[in-house]
């Protein structure tokens, strides 16, 4: 390890600032979603079966609800615009945009060259945990997804029901293509439930049992039609192990809800992608 230089301290003692100022963003008025869902009936439910993965649809101006059925589970979300899936959930741009773990009000913004908000999460059960003595937190959006290739790496052997492997077969059958065809469309997830950080000491990514209990629930509006693939994760909990077919786990449902009346939102060229292409040419 190299020398500390002499003005090591100084260097240290540098403040942070945060990099996006996300309050100059035209405001989406999320007490206007939370009173629509209050008269939203359920038009669909999907149930997703342990070390699996199902596919769903939302209507744009609908919300979706992610719900622990028999509790202690986590999963694996991917998203897209349904009638474009090169349009699809970015998780490296909204973590810039918004955090490392997302909560009610944040949105889940989509793929460059659009960058537009995909839905906004418009209540979660789980929102009073915060962030624990160790840095954890739920409901990331650090974490890829467990897949096949860094398990083999890993350990050496095959496992086809890591989240990868479920979203891509998920997919394949949803829109009956190839297996290879889908799989080049799953991208990195939101992890939902999953209670996630980053050692302090070496920065290492850790995950832990989720604090899920059944009934705890995540919900959406959409503001875009949306297909959506779930993964229940083979890893149950996440408190042990991942990629097995030893530890526990327990099925999760999707419920999409039609909300009364349609919300009228006003999208200014902000939130619409108007940005001209050019790159300066």
């Amino acid at each position: 390890m190299a020398t500390p230089p002499a003005d090591a301290a100084e260097r240290w003692a540098i403040a942070p600032i945060v990099s996006y100022e996300t309050h100059q963003l035209p405001p989406i008025d999320l007490a206007e979603l939370q009173a629509a869902l209050t008269t939203a009936t359920e038009v669909g439910s999907t149930t997703i079966d342990p070390r699996s993965a199902s596919c769903f649809e939302v209507e744009q101006g609908s919300f979706f609800r992610i719900v622990n059925v028999e509790g202690h589970q986590v999963g694996d979300l991917n998203l897209w615009n349904r009638d474009d899936l090169g349009e699809r959930f970015y998780s490296g741009k909204t973590r810039q945009l918004h955090a490392s773990h997302v909560s009610t009000g944040d949105h889940l913004w989509t793929s460059i060259p659009h960058l537009n908000p995909l839905c906004t999460i418009v209540e979660d059960s789980l929102d009073w945990y915060g962030i624990d003595e160790y840095g954890g937190s739920v409901h990331d959006v650090i974490g890829t997804r467990c897949d096949p290739y860094t398990n083999f790496r890993l350990r050496g052997e095959n496992y086809h029901q890591c989240c990868h492997s479920n979203l891509s077969r998920a997919l394949a059958d949803h829109c009956q293509v190839p297996l290879a065809e889908a799989e080049l469309h799953v991208h990195d997830v939101m992890n939902v439930f999953m209670c996630t950080g980053f050692t302090l000491d070496t920065h290492q990514y850790f995950m832990k049992a989720t604090p899920a209990r059944a009934g705890d629930h995540i919900t959406f509006y959409a503001h875009k039609p949306l297909l959506g693939a779930l993964s229940a994760c083979p890893g149950g909990n996440c408190g042990s192990t991942h990629s097995d077919d030893e530890t526990p786990c327990y099925p999760l449902r999707v419920d999409v809800l039609t909300p009364a009346e349609p919300v009228a939102i006003d999208y200014d060229e902000r939130l619409t992608s108007a940005y001209d292409g050019t790159h300066g040419r």
